[in-house]
């Protein structure tokens, strides 16, 4: 892609997915997190692309797959902070 020369779309690829998730993931940064920690940052970027590719399943089916992913995964205060 070539931005300066107007061009977004070339055959299949586009810009609009990647444009897509960054302002979802700075909607949740100023609405939800408000600060995002550069050693957590990973899991910041996991939850929301998690919520960008889940975004047409659907409330029951999202929150089953959330639960889903859950299973047999517990993060403890101490594996947190030191993890």
């Amino acid at each position: 892609m070539n931005h300066t020369v107007g061009e977004y779309v070339r055959d299949m690829a586009h810009t609009n997915g990647i444009v897509s998730f960054w302002a979802l993931l700075k909607r949740g940064h100023y609405g939800v997190y408000h600060y995002m920690s550069v050693k957590h940052l990973h899991r910041y970027v996991n939850e929301f692309s998690f919520r960008h590719n889940t975004a047409r399943v659907g409330t029951l089916n999202f929150i089953g797959m959330t639960i889903d992913r859950m299973t047999d995964k517990r993060l403890t205060y101490k594996g947190l902070i030191n993890g």
